[in-house]
């Protein structure tokens, strides 16, 4: 396993005061709560992120960083929630706001989901969530709220970079660039990314997420509400396990399913993983992230290709990997016809900046066999999916 890099030993360090603070899961969480406010009747959501610190707090793997981290996620968490309950209670015109026809990139994550959400954000008439928005989603805000706010998300993506150096290579994050509504889903796997986690694996799996959906669209409303409407073009891995319930809150959204050779898909996610949870846990499991991930992401397929069975032909668009990953200048437009939207010369001018590889990057590499993982292991997981995928991308 890779060094520590200084300025993550240094964080850890300078955190390490108040790392006992862990062994008081609940005493923080009171203190997160009091902080962010609560909602007459939002205790079972609060209550959620209660048995989430203290799952989190329990690796004994973790570190000062790692338990900053778990305390930032739920902070997040619930302030947002807190900030859109109470805007939607002093302007119950925010839930008139109609979210039209919605386009959802869904997929298998390293399936190129970002690439298509990227190229889809260059339409002048769609509406891509930035990063700091998903972040502190609000009302319009005033020049000195939008640099407060799109300095905390710069302050985040510098973290990461700093700590992490190769993350940026793997999954660059921009705090004013479009970037996935997983950041504004209350319950998600990514979690599982920094954290062991098998009390929130286990509730997750069981979990009904139309709540969810419907909480997210309000997310959508709120930032929506008193702006131009243009269309919502979203994107997440993360939608592909709760197509169900994603349809009962957006029944009229058009699915965008991209496609990817899963035994790539897997070792490339796995890589992700790593290089994220070397700053919050140490050491890391490498074959324990395989396992988890391989199930977790096959659980996913599963359930995708089974809500795949009751959406309209028409509100679904498969996107071979090759579309856009080897001849973005002929799958570009072709993606835009199958969601129904224009591709103009402006637009075609400014592909070359969502396609080139962001400056300073390096190529990725990774492996399967670093994680415990075989490639007759990776396809039998993924069985059914390929048998879809030999019809949809012949190639």
């Amino acid at each position: 396993m890779p060094a520590t890099p200084l300025p993550l030993a240094l964080a850890n360090l300078l955190l390490r005061p108040g790392f006992g603070a862990r062994r008081h899961p609940d005493r923080v969480f009171d203190r997160l709560l009091a902080t962010a406010g609560q909602a007459d009747g939002d205790q079972p959501f609060a209550e959620d992120f209660r048995l989430l610190l203290r799952d989190w707090s329990k690796d004994e793997h973790l570190t000062p960083v790692g338990w900053a981290s778990a305390q930032a996620h739920v902070r997040r968490q619930l302030a947002n929630r807190a900030r859109i309950r109470r805007l939607i209670s002093r302007h119950p015109a925010i839930e008139d706001e109609p979210i039209e026809r919605p386009v959802f990139v869904v997929g298998l994550p390293r399936t190129a989901t970002t690439l298509t959400h990227g190229v889809l954000s260059l339409a002048a008439e769609h509406r891509c969530p930035l990063l700091w928005e998903l972040l502190t989603p609000d009302l319009e805000p005033t020049p000195e709220q939008r640099r407060r706010a799109v300095t905390a998300a710069r302050r985040m993506v510098g973290a990461i970079d700093l700590f992490a150096p190769r993350f940026r290579d793997v999954h660059p994050l921009d705090a004013e660039s479009p970037d996935e509504c997983t950041f504004a889903l209350p319950h998600t796997v990514m979690p599982l990314s920094q954290v062991r986690i098998p009390g929130y694996r286990a509730r997750h799996h069981q979990r009904d997420f139309v709540p969810d959906y419907r909480y997210l669209k309000q997310v959508f409303q709120v930032l929506q509400y008193g702006r131009p409407r243009r269309r919502w073009v979203l994107k997440s891995p993360m939608h592909l396990e709760n197509l169900d319930a994603l349809r009962t809150a957006f029944p009229d959204a058009t699915v965008v399913w991209t496609h990817r050779d899963p035994v790539t898909v897997v070792a490339s996610f796995c890589s992700l993983v790593e290089h994220g949870m070397a700053i919050t846990l140490r050491p890391l499991d490498l074959h324990g992230i395989g396992a988890t991930w391989l199930d977790v992401l096959s659980r996913a397929m599963t359930r995708g290709l089974a809500a795949r069975a009751s959406i309209p032909r028409e509100a679904l668009v498969d996107v071979p990997y090759s579309w856009l990953g080897s001849d973005p200048a002929t799958g570009a437009p072709r993606l835009y016809a199958s969601v129904g939207a224009r591709w103009s010369s402006a637009t075609a001018t400014r592909l070359p900046e969502i396609t080139a590889r962001p400056r300073g990057t390096r190529p990725h590499s990774y492996d399967l066999a670093r994680y415990g993982l075989t490639r007759a292991g990776v396809e039998s997981a993924f069985a059914d999916y390929n048998t879809l995928r030999a019809e949809v991308d012949p190639s």
